[in-house]
């Protein structure tokens, strides 16, 4: 494992967040304003949902294919969650550091916490909704879930953000979108800019950043 204080070439950064808070809207926001950004699309057995395509949204996979990847190391984290299993690419980590680029991961907090143990490097970054009141609209707002599932939901959700507040680098608060994108974009840039991160071999200082 990497030691704690060494910061390798690339930023990972992961965005966890409740459903309904908005995390996959800044991601890919973030995404668009970042041209040498890498998305990481996750792998999963589960089918697709309404208008979910392949490599867009998710990987599709059965289950014998998604424990061929387990077996050939390919996942940098994986999980089963509500008897289906997900997992985040070890490519995209790779292509990240060889380019010295940023790699964005759209993950639940079980799967950045298993990125953060194997790359204490990572940035973790966890979206809050301003209230459970707001969450719950929000989900209602979507008219695609029963009552029971958006019970559900929001058992989760406060489960979610529970842990998320405790391990998280950062928390940005999604009150108002292009605030909390701007304090997104700004972990983003100050990140890059942390000694260690950028390449100063050119000055012949005889020194390392």
């Amino acid at each position: 494992m990497n030691a704690p204080n060494v910061l390798q070439p690339g930023l990972l950064l992961v965005l966890s967040a409740p459903s309904g808070a908005g995390k996959t809207t800044l991601a890919h926001r973030l995404l668009k304003d970042t041209p040498d950004a890498v998305f990481s699309i996750s792998v999963t057995t589960r089918r697709p949902r309404g208008k979910e395509r392949e490599g867009v949204d998710y990987h599709f996979v059965d289950v014998a294919t998604f424990q061929q990847k387990i077996e050939r190391g390919e996942f940098v984290e994986w999980a089963e969650v509500h008897s289906h299993f997900y997992g985040s690419l070890q490519s995209v980590v790779d292509e990240a550091r060889a380019r010295k680029s940023v790699a964005i991961f759209d993950i639940d907090v079980q799967g950045g916490q298993a990125i953060k143990r194997k790359h204490p490097d990572a940035v973790t970054i966890f979206v809050l909704p301003p209230s459970m009141e707001e969450l719950e609209r929000r989900l209602r707002d979507r008219q695609t879930d029963s009552d029971e599932t958006i019970r559900r939901r929001m058992l989760a959700a406060r489960s979610e953000m529970e842990r998320g507040i405790a391990s998280y680098d950062y928390i940005v608060v999604n009150d108002d979108f292009e605030r909390a994108y701007s304090e997104l974009r700004s972990v983003v840039v100050a990140e890059r800019c942390r000694r260690g991160r950028v390449d100063v071999s050119k000055l012949g200082l005889g020194v390392e950043s």
